[in-house]
Order: structure tokens, then C-alpha cells, then sequence
């Protein structure tokens, strides 16, 4: 065969750097994207970055300053307050006004510091410490503890090692250190005074009859130890002044405040969508180093300059591409789910990423880039956007129900059912059917345990 030269027409998809960009940055949630930014703005000149309140933040600083200038600040006083208050001035240390935050180690861990203990026992003792989980309960065993610190140069007794553990037991909050629920209810039982009602009966109860208790089978618990249900309900309240889990008590975690991107408000009777302008910085070109840019100039120095101006031209675009991007899909949700801002869960519709992307002519993976960790405040709370999406299941008249819808029917019935005869997920089925909708009693099951719900022979109440 003689080579030669053919020309062909085609079309392929590629893409382009700036493609790929604006994709990356559709998916990041807010914080990875003000990192983004961040990182771009430290390592770009042209960009310059400026908060959305720094201008209000100025104007209100000058407005006080006007407002402020004729004032005396001796008007607020008299000759009166010149004299002495019940403390010396020196006696308020302002450098002592602080706030800490500790877990449960490092607060028993403290009141070991201020224990008189031998050498060997506070050696014990931080190593149970250490053992202790954030709920206060033992995560390895005494024996385990006894094995890993005996040794031939410091033998040890076990015995030795639970003297110290009782000891801990004591510290605040009373019950740490305990290797089950039975002994740390004990330890907070005894720190009871004697003349309280029938504590010598409660003590038995939670030794010899904890799980009748957490069974709430009371009737059993009755016959057991010969006692009134009057006598029980007494009993009852004693122990739910108790903590299972004591370490809770000083636990504690940070708390984590979402930023919500879009807002959603009911203005003329109509629901708006906006996004919230505050999560993220002002980004502009820096007009100073653009300036400094000439055309015909191929130095290294203007083509460092031309580089950065056409990525941060580039970054600019996918952050507005990704905004406007945002509110689209965040307004045609809304429109879909207008019932349940109006009525609560109950009136969710069901909604899937396809339904979205057709009415916005986008493709699924879009949609579902730009409601991942995307945030939406409304009236009834601060909601993901994929929660507004669910599945379904179908109704008497043809119609369709959502998941959501499904598991607050099921979450109400079982709040208002009788705890003496709680409903089992079969009759919660035939129940959710007589509102015409078609649900299985294992799909009833499978939304209960999403719910975190027992089943019923838990939630039952036995009492005579």
C-alpha cells in the first residue's frame, strides 16, 4: 500500500484545564473551599482578598466615632463611685478569667495531682486513667492492667491494683472506673444518704435484677421482691436520678457550627432562595500588579505576571460558574418541596437526582456534585440539600410517597402508642396502609431502626 493523507471530521469530549477546575471546585464544601481560596490567594498576587463586611465593619467603626466624639466618659460616673468597694483593686487578677475545656483523663488525672498516694499506686492509677473511656467505664480489664505493670524488680498483686481502682471509683464523677452498669450505679447509690427511701431495695434491685430493669418488666421485678408498684415508681425515680454513663458529665466535645450556603425564606407568599454571600471572601484582580502587565514584553518577570492573571481570570469564573450553579439547583428543590417547608416531613415528596437534572437539562453527576455537604437554612432547620432527596414507595391511588414522609408517620405512631402494648412493625404497617399507603412490615422495620427506635418488646411496660 502507497501511504497517503486522509482528513476526517469528528468530535470528542476533552477537558480542558479550566473544565477540570470548575468540576473540582462544584464539589468542595464550603470550608474546603474557603482553604481553596486561601491557599490560591497566598500563592497568586493578582488575586486580592477582602471580607463582604470589611466595608460595613468600616463605616460602622466611623459612625461610632462621630457619635462617640463629644462624649465624657466621667458622665457616667459621680464623686461617689471614687470610693473603695468591698475588694482591692489588685485582689481582681484579670489574667485568671479564662475558660478551659478538658475531657474526663485529664479531669481525673487533676484530682490525682492533689491525692496523697504512694509512688507505686499513682503509677496504677494513671495507668487506669489512661484505660478509661469517655463514658467512664473500663476499656481493658484489671488483669489486663495487672499483667502489663507487674513485673520481678515491682511485683504486684492484683489486689493491690483494685484498691487503687476503687479509689478512682471515688473521684468526681463518682462511678468512673467501673467495669459494668451494675457497679457503677452501685458506687452512685452509696453516696446517697442512709434515710433515703428504700435504698437498701434498690441496691438489690440493680444487683440481682438489672435486667428485668432495662426489660421494664416491673410486674416481674414486683413478684422478685415482694414490693407495691407504688414502691417500684419510687424506686424508679431514684435510679433515673443516676447517670449510666457517668464520664458524659465531664466529657466534653467541641461543637461544630454549619455554615449554611443558601437561605430560604417565604417573602410574598412565595419561597425565595438566596445564597449566603457571607461564607465566602470577596474576590477581586489586583488592578496594581495588572498594571504592570505589557503586551509585548516576553521577560520572564511580565510572563509570570500574564500566567497569574489568566488563573486567577479562570478560578473567578468557576467560583461564579459553582454560585450560580448552586442557587439553580438549590431553587428548583425548593419548588419541588414546597410542602414540606410549608407542612414538615409529612409532606415530602419523593425526589431523585434525576428529576432535578432534567428540569435544569444538567447531568446527574452535576447535581449530585453541588448538593454534596451544601447546606440550605430554612424555617424548619439547617438541612443538606441531598436530605431533600428520597425514594418511594407507591399509594392506593396510584401515587407516591416518600421515605421521609414515611418515617414521620412511623416516628408519630409510635410516639403516641400505648407503652403497655406497643405497636409491632406489622400492625404500624397496616396502620401507615389504611392512609393508603403500600409499605412492608420489613420496610417498616428498616425505617425504625434508621429512626433509632427500639422494637416493641423493648418499649414494652410491664406493670401489674
Amino acid at each position: 500500500m502507497k501511504p497517503s493523507l486522509q482528513l476526517s471530521i469528528g468530535q470528542h469530549l476533552t477537558l480542558t484545564p479550566q473544565l477540570q477546575q470548575a468540576i473540582r471546585l462544584l464539589q468542595l464544601s464550603t470550608i474546603d473551599l474557603q482553604q481553596e481560596i486561601q491557599a490560591l490567594v497566598e500563592s497568586n498576587p493578582m488575586l486580592e482578598s477582602t471580607p463582604h463586611d470589611e466595608k460595613d465593619e468600616v463605616r460602622d467603626s466611623s459612625q461610632s466615632r462621630d457619635e462617640f466624639a463629644d462624649f465624657q466618659w466621667s458622665q457616667l460616673y459621680n464623686n461617689s463611685s471614687n470610693k473603695r468597694n468591698n475588694y482591692e483593686d489588685h485582689d481582681y487578677n484579670f489574667d485568671n478569667l479564662h475558660c478551659t475545656t478538658t475531657n474526663l483523663r485529664d479531669h481525673l488525672r487533676w484530682q490525682l495531682d492533689l491525692s496523697s498516694m504512694s509512688d507505686i499506686d499513682r503509677v496504677i492509677a494513671t495507668t487506669i486513667i489512661d484505660a478509661i473511656g469517655d463514658d467512664g467505664f473500663l476499656t481493658t480489664t484489671a488483669a489486663e492492667i495487672h499483667t502489663s505493670l507487674n513485673s520481678e524488680d515491682f511485683p504486684l498483686d492484683i489486689e493491690e491494683i483494685e484498691a487503687v481502682r476503687h479509689r478512682l471509683q471515688l473521684f468526681d464523677p463518682v462511678g468512673c472506673a467501673s467495669v459494668n452498669l451494675a457497679e457503677t450505679l452501685m458506687l452512685q447509690l452509696e453516696q446517697l444518704p442512709l434515710d433515703t427511701g428504700h435504698l437498701v431495695i434498690a441496691k438489690r434491685i440493680i444487683l440481682e435484677d438489672i435486667n428485668l430493669l432495662g426489660q421494664h418488666n416491673y410486674r416481674q421485678l414486683m413478684k422478685n421482691h415482694q414490693i407495691s408498684e407504688k414502691i417500684v415508681d419510687e424506686i424508679l425515680q431514684i435510679i433515673h436520678r443516676l447517670n449510666p454513663k457517668p464520664g458524659h458529665l465531664i466529657h466534653q466535645d467541641i461543637t461544630e457550627y454549619i455554615i449554611p450556603d443558601l437561605t430560604v425564606k417565604k417573602i410574598d407568599h412565595q419561597w425565595k432562595v438566596h445564597l449566603n454571600q457571607n461564607v465566602l471572601p470577596h474576590l477581586s484582580i489586583n488592578n496594581q500588579y495588572a498594571s504592570l502587565i505589557q503586551r509585548a514584553d516576553n521577560s520572564v518577570d511580565n510572563q509570570f505576571l500574564k500566567n497569574n492573571l489568566q488563573e486567577a481570570r479562570w478560578f473567578l469564573k468557576s467560583i461564579q460558574s459553582r454560585q450560580e450553579t448552586l442557587l439553580k439547583v438549590a431553587t428548583s428543590i425548593v419548588e419541588y418541596q414546597q410542602g414540606f417547608l410549608e407542612f414538615g416531613e409529612e409532606a415530602m415528596k419523593p425526589l431523585v437526582l434525576n428529576d432535578i437534572a432534567s428540569a435544569l437539562d444538567m447531568h446527574e453527576s452535576t447535581i449530585s456534585r453541588v448538593t454534596t455537604q451544601k447546606f440550605m437554612h430554612t424555617p424548619r432547620g439547617v438541612f443538606e440539600l441531598k436530605y431533600f432527596f428520597s425514594s418511594h414507595v407507591n399509594t392506593d391511588t396510584g401515587g407516591e410517597c416518600s421515605s421521609i414522609a414515611i418515617r414521620s408517620v412511623i416516628k408519630k405512631l409510635i410516639a403516641a402508642e400505648n407503652r403497655k402494648k406497643p405497636l409491632s412493625d406489622s400492625k404500624i404497617a397496616e396502620l401507615i396502609a389504611a392512609q393508603g399507603i403500600k409499605v412492608a412490615r420489613r420496610t417498616v422495620a428498616k425505617y425504625r431502626e434508621a429512626l433509632g427506635i427500639s422494637p416493641s418488646n423493648e418499649r414494652k411496660i410491664i406493670r401489674s
